[in-house]
């Protein structure tokens, strides 16, 4: 058995000895006496700081201040925790809400509230009214996310064999707060088109399945994606306390709720490959989004006889987005999404209903309430859709392209400007990293985001203005990016330190250049 300093005089006498050297003290010839009373303040000094190591994650606090705030917080103040409870409570009922205005009051949001209000009818009676759980619609979920998992573990991509300038197959990821490099199959873009090569073939040629059986099982399918994101956040949740993938990578707060909501995994896995960031964030989530566009202008066609332009623009302009994200998608992995939020309810359920339930509502509208867009009207909000997108996609592009090349690079024609910052990983290491003042970057800090809200826009302006519901999307991405522009930015100040000050002063706006 391993024998402890207790149990060796000599090794004791040095590790005091060490001790008073490290706190200053200068080393004399020591009695026994000497080393007893100072064995006691080296005990007392290690007592103290395992204890404050562990109530703050395993790190005191001048490790924390080198370490910058990584992820999600260390602490939950009360104004997050009220806000963390309420999104955990109301979110669902949120989801329904909308799906259920649209089956039962052709999407008026304040139609149902009225008749409560007026006593027409109670909430318990529109609960009923709803459609409910069915075995068909999780048998359809089931082998919808099966199928995703067996194009996401069982087929290496080949896409970027044949593709000039896909960037697909094993992928390493960013840096993570204890310093380690994550890799990725980048396969989704090759799952995307196998699942929508099958949807086409079903629809013109094998009828196995009705073109409109997403829409038509669309409430039957909230509670099965509920029953998934709740599962698998519990399951996230599980694993960060016994088995976590890379125990430095954790974060414990203390409080239960904020530890559910936002994660305590940075990265959680199984085995080797399946990283749940990425599988829940990129499937089956949005390759669902195109199909349930899609389900809805099948619908809107079996119903009237023709699918209306706006039908056709939501699903062109979002498609753009979708398919530019699996394009994209080793970009992806640079981003904030996996490069800093942990792993929790608010991803796992939001995945999976969040995502693809509001973020297709205008699809959905147009189900209920189809929208016929004059010329001029459809021209603009094409227009206003690919601008966005150009915004978007040039922005990140320019980030990507800075970020592979170093700076050795020609942004606007001319050689990038950029502020240089360091910062230490969890393993003690320091890190350099550049932060471009050029182009996009040069007009506002989150250029990408401005170009992201217009698309955004578009998307709501294909329905007109006589509900307020399908405005919710802009509205939600608003401050969903709004949020987090300053969450992002209170994190870089706090890793980067003066040098986000002297990066700030270049580039003084976040969003629209000399308004915020």
């Amino acid at each position: 058995m391993r024998q402890t300093l207790e149990d060796r005089p000599e090794a004791r006498k040095e590790a005091t000895e060490r001790y008073l050297q490290k706190v200053g003290v200068k080393v004399l010839p020591t009695t026994d006496s000497a080393v007893a009373e100072a064995m006691t303040m080296y005990q007392s000094f290690s007592a103290s700081r395992r204890r404050n190591r562990s109530s703050t994650n395993g790190l005191d606090t001048n490790e924390k201040g080198q370490l910058g705030q990584w992820g999600r917080a260390w602490e939950v103040d009360s104004f997050s925790l009220v806000s963390i409870l309420l999104l955990l409570c109301f979110a669902p009922f949120l989801v329904f809400y909308f799906v259920m205005a649209c089956d039962q009051y052709q999407c008026s949001l304040m139609d149902p509230l009225m008749e409560v209000y007026t006593g027409k009818t109670t909430p318990l009676e529109i609960w009923n009214r709803a459609a409910s759980f069915s075995w068909t619609a999780a048998k359809i979920y089931a082998i919808w996310v099966s199928f995703q998992v067996v194009l996401y573990m069982c087929l290496p991509d080949l896409c970027h064999y044949f593709l000039p300038g896909y960037v697909g197959g094993a992928q390493e990821g960013a840096r993570t707060p204890a310093g380690i490099i994550n890799k990725y199959e980048v396969n989704g873009l090759q799952s995307w088109l196998i699942t929508h090569v099958i949807w086409f073939a079903n629809a013109y040629y094998f009828k196995w399945f009705s073109p409109t059986i997403i829409f038509d099982h669309w409430i039957p399918l909230l509670w099965c994606t509920n029953i998934l994101g709740y599962a698998v956040s519990v399951f996230a949740f599980v694993k960060g306390y016994l088995f976590p993938t890379n125990e430095k990578d954790c974060k414990f707060t203390g409080n239960i709720f904020y530890d559910f909501m936002m994660g305590i995994e940075f990265n959680p896995r199984i085995g080797k490959w399946f990283d749940f960031k990425l599988f829940f964030n990129g499937r089956p989530g949005i390759i669902a989004w195109t199909l349930i566009n899609l389900s809805y202008a099948a619908k809107q066609q079996e119903l009237y006889g023709y699918v209306t332009n706006s039908m056709i623009l939501v699903n062109v302009l979002q498609g753009i987005y979708v398919v530019d994200f699996f394009w994209n998608e080793a970009w992806y992995l640079k981003t904030i999404d996996i490069c800093h939020d942990h792993f929790g309810w608010y991803l796992g359920w939001g995945d999976c209903v969040w995502l693809p339930f509001l973020y297709t509502l205008q699809g959905l509208y147009l189900v209920y309430n189809p929208v016929q867009l004059s010329t001029a009207n459809a021209i603009g909000v094409l227009l206003l859709g690919l601008a966005g997108y150009y915004i978007f996609r040039m922005t990140n592009h320019q980030k990507d392209l800075f970020r592979r090349t170093d700076g050795n690079c020609k942004i606007w024609g001319r050689k990038p400007a950029y502020i240089e910052c360091s910062y230490s990983s969890g393993d003690g290491a320091k890190h350099k990293s550049k932060l471009m003042i050029s182009g996009f970057w040069g007009v506002a800090r989150h250029f990408n985001y401005t170009g992201d809200l217009m698309g955004s826009l578009s998307y709501c302006l294909t329905c007109g203005f006589n509900h307020l519901l399908p405005y919710f999307y802009i509205i939600y991405m608003t401050v969903l990016l709004v949020h987090r522009c300053i969450r992002d930015e209170h994190r870089c100040s706090s890793k980067y330190g003066k040098d986000w000050k002297r990066y700030t002063d270049a580039v003084p706006c976040r969003l629209i250049p000399g308004i915020f």
